[in-house]
């Protein structure tokens, strides 16, 4: 097994990464780095859980000049969460002399504007609010050398190409750059010959989940009415360790309230949250302090934790990979799982697109297949909930 030493990795990086516990590099960082590290422009082929953010981190935190007030490293993400996600992990590991600046949508500009003044060597940004300060020349990408495209197959499908193009074309023609995507569409190849030189292509297989170990439902219901059916599924099954997915991180923080309210041990992870916050959250649910972790699906990139005993999917995921990648938290080292799919009428073709990725068609559901028992019978009455909710802690 290669270290990072082997693919050139410096020494105060790699003794950075063995105090967050990142001993070796993972298949895309062993086959990535090395290229990018020698100057080329890379299109690559990755999953979530892969290792891919450290694959393109890495050597550009290796090349920044601190002693340059200039910024040299752009990442451009598809969405804040991802942003924010990308700016933790620089942070836990850049020099104290080199400066990372998340640049997202929902922050006031002018602070923004007041950071970048700061000599912000790397920027992390998503495209709207990127072009905003180009705009108010409040940042300057004359002087960038190193350009990651993150998640370039999102940012196409949510119509991000005008804006990519117009920001590429502010930094210089000789730049290198790289783009990291799930999958490799007709509109990343495009985009990949339009904007990148001669890239090396590189592929590793998605993460492989056995899912015939894995029992998937599907319950028909509406948005409407979609709380109260996942409180009725889980008053009936009782997951020991259960993740529910959402789209965004504002309905798992509702979701969240709901059940807290309901007396449930629960809480949120998504990219709102400070990296401390994550990692405690995290702590008490591999220590099973909290049953349910209402989740986004960026927030729980790389997220394993034994004993997972359910996952539901709140909303439906974007594609049969996403759905794999959810899933598959559950269903592990030979354990059983159960992943529990909620459908609005707006989901059908969402659904169909996720079974065709499978090769499967999954079991549909009513909530009338549940057991015909009460609600106090299920949940036990608030007085009762709030009652253990106390003696646990």
């Amino acid at each position: 097994m290669k270290t990072f030493k082997d693919i050139e990795i410096e020494g105060a990086l790699v003794e950075r990464l063995k105090k967050h516990g990142v001993t070796a590099p993972t298949p895309i960082q062993e086959k990535t780095i090395p290229k990018l590290l020698e100057g080329k422009d890379v299109i690559a082929k990755a999953q979530t859980g892969t290792g891919k953010t450290l694959a393109f981190l890495l050597p550009i935190l290796q090349n920044i000049d601190a002693g340059r007030s200039e910024v040299q490293g752009l990442i451009i993400t598809p969405t804040r969460e991802l942003a924010l996600q990308i700016t933790s992990e620089a942070e836990k590991l850049h020099p104290d002399d080199v400066n990372v600046l998340a640049v997202y949508g929902g922050q006031d500009v002018a602070k923004q504007a007041h950071k970048l003044d700061g000599r912000a060597h790397l920027v992390v940004a998503t495209p709207g609010r990127l072009l905003d300060h180009l705009r108010r020349e409040t940042l300057s990408l004359g002087a960038v050398e190193h350009v990651v495209l993150d998640e370039a197959d999102q940012m196409l499908e949510a119509g991000f190409l005008p804006d990519v193009a117009a920001i590429l074309q502010q930094t210089p023609a000789n730049r290198q750059t790289s783009a990291f995507s799930a999958t490799i569409s007709q509109q990343v190849n495009s985009l990949a010959k339009k904007y990148l030189t001669n890239p090396e292509r590189v592929t590793v297989k998605s993460e492989t989940v056995t899912l015939s170990e894995i029992k998937q439902l599907v319950y028909e219901t509406t948005d409407r009415a979609k709380q109260d059916a996942l409180l009725k599924i889980m008053g009936e099954h009782r997951p020991f360790l259960a993740l529910i997915f959402c789209r965004t991180k504002r309905r798992a923080k509702k979701l969240n309230e709901a059940l807290l309210s309901r007396g449930f041990e629960a809480d949120e992870l998504h990219g709102d949250l400070s990296q401390a916050k994550r990692e405690k959250v995290m702590k008490r649910f591999r220590d099973a302090k909290i049953q349910y972790l209402v989740a986004t699906d960026v927030a729980a990139r790389g997220l394993d934790v034994e004993g997972i005993t359910h996952v539901f999917n709140y909303d439906v995921p974007q594609d049969a990979e996403s759905y794999i990648h959810r899933i598959g938290r559950t269903g592990r080292a030979g354990g059983k799982g159960l992943a529990i799919t909620f459908i609005a009428p707006k989901d059908r073709q969402a659904l169909q697109v996720i079974e065709k990725g499978i090769g499967e068609k999954l079991h549909r559901r009513t909530l009338d297949t549940l057991s015909p028992r009460k609600e106090t019978e299920r949940f036990g009455s608030e007085d009762q909930q709030r009652s253990s909710k106390r003696r646990k802690r």
